[in-house]
């Protein structure tokens, strides 16, 4: 995997040429489809057979079919050995630990194949879901794909146990981690490669919550998923064991909250470049990106009201009026400038977080002068007024407050410093992008019909090749 390239900018998502020509002189397949396995030696062939026969009927652009063998114990290794020798669309790699997290790292990190995809070896899923599933990273439109047991559409066959073990996992995603995807356990996915060698390094998982792991951050970077409703059968033989899978998905559950909320995650490496995006293009007689940070300082304003309106009737209970607006708009202060910061003006990670809530507590402070002048004057004016009137009066001085507050984010705190910098960021985008165009030409030279081995850092030592950077 490169390490090498600008971490600012993923390249702009292009449609990718039906054949496109490696370093070496020779056709690069389009997708690198990649089979999992540990201890397959019954089914391995013929998964191999049945989806080589439907990818050479059905699939238009170039491809390969790689069995990543998990240390399997059997003759597992045998078999895949001898479909790479029959058949030229397939390879075998040999890893000396177990995990389908390890192998599909340690594969798609080292293939040259613009579109990478895995599915698991029983073939539960219908394999006419896979055009669809590629289709959209081919040409452009997305980052990765999933496909879905969960959609309205898909079709499934599956006893009540996995069926409530499946909804209840994803119900725990989308409480505590906020996903919005609908299967994450689904083995059958796909990912452009220039995402890939990007996101995998952040991905720590080596066992079956790699896939989650995979799109929760891909998520969380403003990456596009696109997702198949798929037609999936159970199948009864499975060696998935429930329990421990189950255990050790939830630790990777808390451990990737946990990383998020504190900001350890570096997503701001998965940017797309400044114009990929079509919120980027300029509105006429609208400055840029106004249109989209008043809707979110809209959205967040109206939340941070209603809980400054909360605290101000509960502080009032037991203080006087300027003390009770004080410490309620302090407190939807704090949590109005890390909304705002993060939501309308889209800064990520823990750099500057300090300062900016510094001057937005400076801009907290025009609007408590604002406020509180307000009450000082309700005061000088009736004397005694009633809690309705208070709020009233309020409302008014946070709506001009609102406006004074906006314009000083927008202006001060997180000014819009992309105009300054649209040519450096394009430059570095096309360099970016040339250097994933070069790839890594690794595959081209590998013998046809001989197995890799890799090691459990997934180091290539393949006979009669040369020999691969480790990735990790």
């Amino acid at each position: 995997m490169r390490t090498d390239t600008p971490w600012s900018t993923l390249p702009a998502r292009e449609h990718l040429l039906a054949a496109a020509v490696g370093a070496a002189g020779a056709p690069v397949p389009v997708l690198d489809v990649v089979v999992p396995v540990y201890n397959e030696e019954k089914d391995l062939e013929t998964c191999v057979l049945r989806l080589h026969d439907h990818l050479a009927r059905t699939f238009p652009y170039g491809f390969r079919i790689t069995v990543a063998d998990n240390a399997s114990t059997d003759r597992t290794p045998q078999v895949a050995a001898r479909l790479a020798g029959l058949i030229p669309e397939v390879r075998s790699y040999r890893l000396e630990e177990k995990g389908r997290g390890r192998a599909l790292r340690t594969v798609w990190s080292h293939s040259d194949a613009p579109v990478l995809a895995y599915m698991d070896v029983d073939l539960s899923t219908d394999l006419n879901a896979l055009l669809p599933l590629v289709a959209p990273l081919i040409s452009g439109h997305s980052d990765l794909a999933i496909g879905s047991r969960l959609a309205r559409s898909s079709r499934v066959v599956r006893g009540s146990k996995r069926e409530f073990i499946s909804r209840a996992y994803n119900l725990i995603l989308r409480s505590s981690l906020a996903a919005r995807f609908s299967d994450a356990q689904c083995g059958f996915k796909a990912i452009r490669r220039e995402v890939a060698e990007r996101l995998l390094p952040m991905v720590e998982d080596t066992g079956w919550f790699f896939d989650t792991e995979m799109l929760v951050l891909a998520e969380r970077a403003g990456l596009r998923i696109h997702e198949v409703p798929v037609d999936w059968i159970d199948d009864p033989d499975s060696t998935v064991h429930i329990v421990r899978t189950a255990t050790e998905d939830l630790k990777g559950v808390w451990r990737v909250g946990r990383a998020l909320a504190t900001g350890a995650l570096p997503l701001d490496r998965l940017g797309r470049p400044f114009g990929d995006d079509p919120r980027d293009r300029a509105v006429p007689g609208v400055p840029r990106g106004l249109a989209g940070q008043l809707l979110g300082f809209c959205v967040v304003g109206a939340l941070s009201t209603l809980v400054y309106l909360a605290l101000y009737s509960v502080f009032r209970l037991g203080a006087g009026p300027q003390i009770a607006n004080a410490a309620a708009l302090l407190v939807s202060a704090v949590a109005n400038t890390a909304a705002n910061r993060r939501l309308t003006f889209g800064v990520r990670g823990r750099g500057g977080a300090v300062r900016h809530q510094a001057q937005g507590l400076v801009v907290f402070a025009i609007g408590l002068a604002l406020t509180s002048g307000s009450l000082a004057a309700l005061g000088t004016a009736s004397g005694s007024a009633s809690h309705t009137t208070e709020v009233a009066v309020l409302i008014a001085a946070n709506l001009a407050a609102t406006v004074l507050r906006f314009l000083l984010l927008r202006a001060w705190v997180f000014p819009d410093r992309r105009t300054g910098h649209q040519d450096a960021r394009r430059g570095a985008a096309h360099d970016a992008g040339e250097a994933y165009g070069a790839g890594e030409a690794y595959a081209a030279s590998a013998p046809v019909g001989r197995p890799v081995t890799l090691d459990v850092q997934g180091t290539h030592a393949a006979p009669d090749t040369h020999e691969l950077r480790k990735t990790r």
